[in-house]
């Protein structure tokens, strides 16, 4: 039998409201993109996600952090944190917590895509040995991880999956899907360190990594979309996903 989340997402503190989901795509160039992920503890794995979706197993967190410039909404960086997870048959990543340093930014990212504000100032460099994205709150570094001794790769041989957005619509609490698409200008792979992960600060103690799987480094063109698709959070996505009309 599929597992499912158990996840009440109704005492959920800081969800975004979107008054409306028909928006414009919007086109990020040459952002500057890194993605770690790593497996976390099994035991709570249902209780991290809503009942629309299913836990990957093994469960798995992921920290995605992107810098751009040039944007029609100003210069940002963004940091999101992730459960990795399935929507019917479609892998996806539940976004737990994210983190943008520019207001404006922020404003328009959660009032288009769903993506929440959580308190805490991001930061993402770039150095020839390695590439660190950290997130601080007042005064205290929350996360603090790195790809490090990076080699080129193809950019197609980096995928990244859509998101699952908790997000209050007018249809109601929903999972907004947003499944960005992107152009690739150059790739790394590299060694994935997390040198600090607050699970308590970025939203739920119970997550413990435990072991590194992957990460990646890319420059690429990144289209947030029009969106598409949302689903009820309460019952299976096979069964509540809805068209945006």
């Amino acid at each position: 039998m599929p597992l499912f989340g158990s996840l009440d997402t109704g005492g959920i503190a800081g969800v975004p409201v979107m008054a409306d989901l028909h928006t414009d795509p919007l086109t990020i160039e040459r952002a500057d993109s890194l993605h770690l992920l790593h497996e976390i503890e099994s035991a709570p794995m249902l209780d991290l996600i809503p009942p629309a979706l299913h836990p990957t197993v093994p469960p798995t967190v992921s920290v995605w952090g992107w810098r751009c410039q040039g944007t029609e909404i100003g210069d940002f960086t963004v940091v999101q944190v992730r459960i990795g997870c399935r929507a019917g048959v479609r892998p996806r990543g539940y976004l737990l917590a994210c983190y943008v340093d520019d207001d404006a930014a922020a404003d328009a990212l959660s009032a288009r895509w769903g993506f929440r504000r959580d308190p805490g100032t991001p930061k993402l460099e770039t150095m020839h040995h390695q590439t660190v994205v950290t997130v601080e709150r007042e005064g205290t570094t929350i996360i603090d991880a790195a790809l490090e001794s990076p080699e080129s790769i193809s950019g197609g041989d980096v995928q990244y999956v859509a998101g699952m957005h908790l997000a209050e619509t007018p249809s109601g609490p929903r999972l907004v899907q947003v499944d960005p698409e992107f152009t690739f200008h150059r790739a790394d792979r590299g060694k994935p360190r997390l040198h600090v992960f607050d699970a308590a600060a970025v939203g739920d103690e119970r997550i413990v990594p435990s072991w590194p799987v992957s990460s990646s480094f890319a420059i690429t063109d990144i289209t947030l979309p029009a969106l598409r698709y949302v689903c009820r959070v309460d019952v299976p996505a096979m069964a509540g996903t809805e068209p945006v009309r």
